[in-house]
């Protein structure tokens, strides 16, 4: 067979794909955020990060300030916000009335994550948004109270899908050492992707061998409620929300789009509130090893889309992505990456693997 020249490249695979502006045209940038993020529920922060009355958060939805606070009843409300600056304090509850904020819908749900969404007509409540994508993790997240011991963001040059598709894709798992040791083994290749309403996937688990990496541990001991040692969840919600349960740590990455080819991604870990002191600087060392800013994969993961972000930015080369692999849903099937841009198109009422000036 003859090697694929560039009129080859560009030319229209017949398998399943998008077109590469789908990551950096201004045009199509601006109506995600009109008509996806000013619609959809937005995991802002954890309940956990509002400890007393007066407590708020502050947060940014499609570029409009948004700000949740916990009042004396234990409440929590949401506002859009324009004059709080800080992102966090515990003088809120009692001068909110005279700022003459407009209160946006507001539930807890999910582990006691704080869930916002701009559209105030909005009929759809949380769980029905979600659609039964946390029912494989839903008994470890909600039968004790969990509380956030680590948070750091990023602010990185790629556009947010590139994010939420190495979360969706499992082939860059060959790029991390940690997992090739740690978790390559039959479980692991039988996974199953399954899409669930609104464009969500979870990911089914399977059992890691932390101890086979030099300087780890098993990590069965500190297991969440109701889960098996040493197991391995993952939720990948639409737009771009992730949550990841690995056996002893729980995780969760929010992405906030800047721009078609910047986007801040905020990181939280979770412990167990009755956590002994033992048991939690554990907890943190089992977090921070593979998803701490210094860990052995989050970085990698990083990495990775800054580079794919440089290569799809506004001026590169136009060019199909491929989201072919059928493996019958097990772990390198693509149907998650197919899945989400289903939903996607649905939003945008536009073909993902069109151009714009085909779609003129």
């Amino acid at each position: 067979m003859a090697p694929r020249n560039h009129k080859n490249w560009l030319a229209k695979p017949k398998v399943e794909y998008i077109s590469s502006e789908c990551y950096n045209n201004h045009e199509i940038f601006e109506q995600e955020i009109k008509d996806i993020f000013s619609k959809v529920w937005v995991p802002v922060c954890h309940l956990s990060e509002m400890d007393i009355t007066g407590s708020y958060r502050t947060a940014q939805i499609a570029f409009r300030n948004v700000i949740v606070i916990r009042f004396s009843s234990g409440q929590v409300r949401a506002f859009e916000n324009n004059s709080v600056t800080r992102p966090a304090g515990h003088d809120m509850a009692l001068c909110y009335h005279s700022l003459k904020w407009k209160e946006l819908p507001c539930e807890i749900k999910h582990g006691g994550m704080v869930w916002v969404t701009l559209d105030t007509s909005t009929s759809m409540t949380v769980d029905q948004w979600t659609a039964g994508a946390f029912d494989c993790i839903e008994d470890a997240i909600d039968t004790e109270e969990m509380e956030v011991f680590h948070y750091h963001k990023a602010v990185i040059d790629t556009n947010y899908k590139l994010w939420h598709d190495t979360n969706s894709e499992f082939y860059h798992d060959f790029m991390h050492y940690f997992n090739r040791v740690s978790g390559f083994n039959d479980e692991y290749f039988a996974r199953k992707n399954i899409p669930f309403d609104n464009g969500h996937v979870n990911v089914s688990s399977f059992t890691v061998n932390y101890e086979e990496y030099d300087g780890f541990e098993d990590r069965g001991e500190l297991s969440f409620p109701n889960l098996p040692p040493n197991q391995w969840y993952m939720v990948d919600l639409f737009p771009g929300f992730n949550f990841n349960l690995r056996g002893s740590a729980y995780r969760s990455d929010a992405v906030t789009p800047l721009g078609p080819n910047k986007v801040l991604i905020e990181f939280r870990g979770y412990g167990l509130k009755n956590d002994s002191e033992s048991d939690r600087r554990t907890r943190i060392k089992h977090h921070n090893s593979i998803w701490g800013p210094f860990g052995r994969n989050l970085h990698e993961d990083l990495i990775g889309v800054a580079g794919q972000g440089t290569t799809m930015r506004e001026g590169t080369e136009y060019r199909n992505i491929l989201h072919g692999r059928h493996e019958n849903s097990t772990i390198h099937d693509e149907v998650g990456m197919r899945h989400y841009y289903a939903e996607w198109g649905k939003f945008l009422e536009r073909d993902p693997s069109s151009y714009l000036k085909e779609a003129a």
